[in-house]
């Protein structure tokens, strides 16, 4: 537990989940306490929280957090940073694509409208895309005012 500017910030361990609490005033111990969920652009994000954290204090499994990645978006999420780093030390859309791909699955002829040329353009853009900001997207999931 800590004290900042904006008031009191705990990370309770329960199980194997760690769920942070803010608090305006310091916290008492064995008084009961309420969540205040402001409706903004959060509010769906904050219910779940607060839901979970409810559920651990009560002795019970507290779901899966908000949002999870599935594997499929990680994997991509993975490559498309594999592919903006080769990009930036100057690889071709070609040896990009062999690095990711592997060397056979690339063709000698037809590379420029091949699938995986088109697939390997577009992980470097989702990757340019993360690295201006998009990043953000994968924090706070769903916000519809960013």
């Amino acid at each position: 537990m800590r004290r900042a500017v904006d008031g009191w910030h705990a990370v309770f361990r329960i199980g194997a989940v760690d769920h942070r609490v803010w608090s305006k005033e310091p916290p008492v111990l064995g008084a009961s306490y309420a969540a205040e969920l402001p409706f903004d652009g959060d509010l769906e994000a904050r219910a779940y929280a607060a839901r979970r954290l409810w559920r651990a204090i009560n002795g019970r499994a507290p779901g899966p957090a908000f949002h999870e990645l599935s594997k499929h978006r990680r994997e991509r999420l993975s490559a498309a940073i594999r592919a903006l780093d080769a990009h930036g030390a100057g690889a071709s859309y070609r040896v990009i694509a062999e690095a990711l791909f592997g060397r056979k699955r690339i063709p000698d002829r037809a590379w420029k409208t091949h699938d995986l040329r088109n697939r390997t353009i577009r992980l470097v853009q989702g990757g340019l895309t993360l690295m201006r900001g998009g990043y953000r997207k994968l924090l706070r999931p769903g916000r519809k005012d960013e």
